[in-house]
């Protein structure tokens, strides 16, 4: 099946320069938005598999607009954030806002595609060595903001050391190694995780992690 994919960006170069890129490997490009409130519209309309969401839109902001599509318990589909900076304060907001990771404008051509497959998959677009250092620079202590009303009581001792390292930013291989286990019963771990806590990926994980205080920046 087809991946069919929203490009929300107020820049028409950059737009053009996607669905081509996109088009050319054998990914549907349904449409197109230079602003968050068309972004919202067309999703709506087209209910693509993945959009890519750029942050700094006039009329409504790429975060406001992801809030609002993933809000939606009728849209089924993944946010990609576009940035131009690989540590942008605005990425961890996205990723709080439910995003399933970003990319930088300057993405190469096989990397774009590579990401969009990814995230349809129902993984996360997140580098680890870039999500250490984005949660540690910009996520909020829990102190600072209301504690998060998810249950992790639910979490065996195991998978509450599992989604520690997960809030670091530690890849499933990476966690493998710190808790001497293969990488499968890791992943297994990961998905039940996913599964008690209802996350939808990696990315929501992280935010998780942090915001109920399970990790906090600066804890190694």
């Amino acid at each position: 099946m087809t991946t069919r994919v929203v490009i929300a960006d107020d820049q028409a170069l950059v737009r053009t320069g996607f669905r081509m890129i996109l088009n050319a490997r054998g990914i549907e490009v349904v449409g197109e938005a230079a602003d968050g409130v068309e972004a919202v519209d067309v999703v709506r309309r087209q209910r693509p598999d993945v959009v890519l969401m750029d942050i700094r839109m006039p009329t409504m902001d790429g975060l406001e607009a992801t809030r609002r599509i993933l809000a939606e318990p009728s849209i089924d589909c993944r946010v990609l954030i576009l940035t131009t900076f690989d540590v942008d304060r605005y990425v961890y907001a996205a990723l709080a806002a439910g995003a399933s990771g970003f990319l930088l404008k300057d993405v190469t051509p096989e990397h774009l595609a590579a990401a969009v497959r990814l995230v349809t998959t129902g993984d996360a677009l997140l580098a680890p060595s870039i999500t250490r250092r984005l949660v540690e620079r910009f996520a909020i202590p829990a102190a600072a903001q209301p504690a998060v009303h998810r249950d992790l009581t639910a979490l065996t001792p195991r998978e509450l050391e599992v989604l520690t390292l997960l809030g670091h930013g530690l890849s499933n291989a990476e966690v493998a190694t710190e808790l001497t286990l293969s990488e499968a019963t890791v992943k297994t771990h990961v998905a039940r995780i996913f599964a008690k806590l209802t996350l939808r990926d990696r990315a929501q994980a992280v935010v998780l992690a942090y915001e109920t205080g399970l990790v906090t920046p600066g804890d190694h």
